[in-house]
């Protein structure tokens, strides 16, 4: 029975499922996106969300508490600058999982688990400035 389990312990002892949690968070931070199984994303989603809302609320105390489950003062730094203020409208759902398909070795689900605002980089955008940057100057250039 699952009666009051709260989390999935994704078998592993304590110490390693939270070092799986503060490395996978961390690398959330940097990236904005990573790609895991769907389990894993589903428990360090949670992890993730409520980092956020402490980032949310720039104190001492916030810093404090989101710094002992990160590895990385500087990502603890863009936490607080970068990533907390875009979603300082919403009220909650912060992360996105989007399905991958299964795993070729041993067909576990994967997903992709990004931050709501992530933009993916395409080549249309650095062809569409190149492209300005062309015009400006050839406009410069008739003047």
């Amino acid at each position: 029975m699952k009666h009051r389990k709260g989390f999935n312990p994704l078998q592993r002892t304590a110490s390693h499922r939270k070092a799986l949690h503060r490395s996978m968070v961390t690398s959330l931070f940097r990236n904005e996106r990573i790609r895991t199984t769907r389990a894993k994303a589903m428990e360090v989603r949670r992890t993730a969300e409520k980092m956020i809302t402490r980032a949310k609320e720039d104190t001492v105390h916030n810093r404090r508490i989101v710094s002992n489950n990160l590895f990385d003062e500087a990502i603890v730094a863009k936490l607080f600058v970068d990533i907390a203020p875009r979603m300082k409208e919403r009220n909650g759902g912060y992360t996105r999982v989007l399905k991958m398909g299964m795993r070729g070795g041993d067909a576990a689900e994967t997903v992709i688990l990004e931050l709501v605002d992530y933009k993916l980089d395409t080549g249309e955008d650095s062809k569409k400035k190149s492209k300005k940057k062309k015009e400006t100057k050839d406009s410069d250039k008739d003047k």
